[in-house]
């Protein structure tokens, strides 16, 4: 597949090369800072040291929501633990709101910590404790007065949907729920970071469509960074803004969702895509698409923009007089984009002549367009 990215910035970090889709924040812009990051756990028990991040050195904007993908393995949790002082680094340093949480501890850490909310896969909640005092239980450990954590608690309760669930036991809740009482209680000290850490994982899908649009009206009406750990690059499309890719401890591919989607650089990252969009031909265009060249050549595109699909089209047919026919096409959003993916038939003429479809891919190639050939149909 040839693929052309459109303002591409050449990074280069310990491993391979990424390519960063757009301009990284500047410090001032930055909520978290990632420079020059490494993180080496050492043998212990006779099992040998990991070098479970190295090289990692990147920002989130403030305010963004930001998704980190990877597979099991791939440093996920260690760079959560980072962010939220849990772990230190072993080399570099990792800034949050302007303050080197890796180089805080005591009090001034705890501090710290308050203004960077926590929300699990498994909910972590107290059984003993109802939905309004699990969200009171840190205000309770910050020392905040009985009447503003009870003014609080009903806040928050409004916020996430469950006004009516503030006497119910985590028993007594379903799984959407008990999300709803972890993201609550996550944002009682008012952080100026959510970290989500796989948060929807053990959750149904309509439940989980629910929870990251709770979590969006979050970031819109709060203003709060969002930083989602996931290994689900579905959750990512819907949710987030901007994609760092993890694999084996380094960053591969970041950038913005749509190009990520529309230009993925490494198999890594391609295989999460796979995962999402699977083959998105209909099963009655993928049974005719043979290797043995003649009729019309098929082209697959990938486009952006509302309309997008249609103006490439008009042009190909005004700029390069072809009779482009159009043999399937899919748009979706991602990113606060629309995205497509267009399949386009390209006449060979009865001498199955290949100049028009060599200057197809040319012409898409010099306006950056992504784009493949699958090979003919009648």
């Amino acid at each position: 597949m040839k693929a052309v990215s459109m303002n591409a910035h050449p990074l280069l970090v310990i491993g391979e090369p990424v390519e960063i889709r757009g301009a990284a924040p500047a410090e001032s812009q930055a909520m978290v800072r990632f420079e020059n990051i490494s993180k080496t756990y050492p043998a212990y028990r006779g099992k040998p040291g990991v070098n479970a991040l190295q090289g990692i050195d990147f920002a989130i904007a403030r305010g963004s929501i930001t998704g980190v993908i990877g597979r099991s393995g791939a440093g996920k949790s260690s760079l959560v633990r980072l962010i939220n002082g849990l772990e230190k680094p072993s080399t570099g340093r990792v800034v949050v709101d302007s303050k080197d949480i890796s180089a805080l501890t005591g009090r001034d850490l705890r501090l710290a910590q308050r203004s960077i909310g926590m929300i699990f896969q498994h909910f972590n909640l107290l059984s003993s404790r109802t939905a309004a005092n699990n969200i009171a239980l840190p205000l309770e450990i910050a020392g905040w007065s009985k009447a503003d954590i009870k003014g609080r608690v009903t806040e928050l309760l409004n916020l996430v949907g469950i006004a009516d669930k503030h006497d119910r036991y985590p028993s007594e809740l379903s799984g959407g729920q008990k999300q709803r009482v972890g993201i609550a209680r996550a944002l009682a000290t008012r952080p100026s970071v959510l970290l989500s850490d796989e948060a929807t994982s053990a959750l149904d899908p309509q439940t989980t469509r629910a929870i990251l649009d709770l979590l969006a009206n979050i970031n819109r009406e709060l203003g709060v960074t969002i930083v989602l750990i996931t290994h689900e690059m579905s959750v990512v499309r819907q949710l987030a803004k901007e994609v760092v890719v993890l694999d084996a401890g380094h960053v591969v591919e970041s950038g913005h969702v749509a190009d990520i989607f529309t230009h993925p650089k490494h198999p890594i990252t391609q295989s999460f895509l796979a995962e999402v969009t699977g083959d998105s031909l209909p099963v009655s265009l993928a049974s005719r698409i043979v290797q043995e060249q003649g009729g019309h050549a098929v082209i697959r595109v990938q486009v952006r923009g509302a309309g997008a699909g249609d103006t490439l089209i008009a042009r190909l047919a005004r700029e390069l007089g072809l009779d482009v026919s159009l043999l399937s096409a899919r748009i979706d959003e991602i990113g606060g984009q629309h995205v497509g993916s267009l399949v386009l038939g390209i006449p060979l003429g009865d001498s199955c002549d290949e100049a028009a479809a060599t200057r197809t891919l040319a012409w898409l190639s010099q306006y950056q367009f992504s784009a493949e050939r699958l090979g003919y149909v009648a």
